[in-house]
């Protein structure tokens, strides 16, 4: 198990390396001169040249890159020009509200998903299944943004049950101490990935109730209850470990429409107000960490996946 694990990691620092190259040359790829993305089309050549000498970009990119590296060792991510602020205090402060609501979205969407896709599979083209496989089709080609205009013109416009815009609260824990505000927010997160994880644990929970070990446990008199709870669940719920990993980078831009419909202060609202400022340093910051989060979620999920079944590691 240990080899593995040091061997996934490896994978996952070289893919961060080429991540965080990818995302130093980006700036450089928008414009021959940072100076001159930075201060704006306006700004006169001596001004760009001054700040380009000043910030080191007139150096050889190959040199830049190594600083650049030396930077995010350090945990320094740059500086935001346009509000004259580091990158990684702004990130900070942002990062625990849209975490809390992505987790409360992922939660209450595998609550709902993994009873749903188990049941769909013991009942098989039953009406139960076919409705929710139809309803699950219907969901994943849906836009998260359309969903949240529906649920917010059904429950605050039609019926006022919740209001249309989350709390202005900047505590993380926002979700736990203003529920009724933060509802829509996260029930939309949760409805589009619903569609998903039902669908993909209905094929994992066929695929085992053909297995040996059910037939056995059914022979011995077993009840269906324990059967499913207890043999079933923990078997068909390892690919679904898999996809969550894959869809970490999926929340963080549905955060970014969720935050931008509901003007909930978050990591996507910051992304959008710096797309408007052009604030390049707080976007490409936005684009490293959501490659940090994709490498993160799939390392976790292959040692999660390959703890529980052993089976993995000896075949890698």
């Amino acid at each position: 198990m240990t080899w593995y694990v040091l061997r996934r990691l490896a994978v996952s620092l070289l893919v961060l390396l080429g991540i965080s190259a990818v995302v130093f040359l980006m700036l450089h790829l928008v414009s021959d001169s940072p100076g001159r993305v930075v201060l704006g089309q306006r700004a006169s050549p001596e001004a760009v040249s001054d700040f380009n000498r000043a910030h080191g970009f007139d150096r050889p990119v190959v040199v830049q890159y190594v600083s650049y590296l030396g930077q995010l060792l350090q945990g320094d991510l740059g500086r935001s020009y346009k509000l004259n602020e580091n990158v990684g205090t702004l990130l900070a402060l942002n990062a625990g509200r849209s975490a809390m609501v992505s987790l409360a979205g992922l939660v209450l969407a595998l609550l709902i998903a993994v009873p749903l896709g188990v049941l769909q599979a013991v009942r098989r083209n039953s009406v139960v299944d076919r409705v929710a496989t139809a309803a699950s089709y219907v969901l994943y080609a849906t836009p998260s943004f359309l969903v949240g205009l529906l649920l917010i013109a059904v429950f605050s416009q039609t019926i006022p049950i919740f209001p249309a815009e989350a709390s202005q609260s900047h505590s993380p824990w926002v979700v736990f101490t203003d529920p009724r505000a933060m509802a829509l927010p996260v029930i939309t997160l949760a409805v589009t990935s619903v569609a998903v994880f039902a669908q993909y644990q209905r094929s994992a929970a066929l695929d085992q109730l053909g297995q040996d070990y059910i037939r056995v446990a059914r022979a011995k008199g077993l009840p269906e209850r324990l059967i499913l709870t207890r043999h079933l669940l923990r078997n068909a719920c390892l690919p679904l470990v898999m996809l969550v990993g894959t869809l970490v980078p999926t929340l963080l831009a549905g955060n970014l429409i969720v935050e931008s419909l509901f003007n909930y202060p978050g990591l996507g609202l910051l992304f959008l107000n710096s797309l408007q400022r052009e604030d390049y340093p707080v976007l490409l910051a936005y684009t490293l960490i959501g490659g940090v989060l994709t490498v993160a979620g799939n390392f976790i999920a292959d040692v999660v996946v390959a703890a529980a079944d052993r089976r993995i590691e000896l075949s890698t």
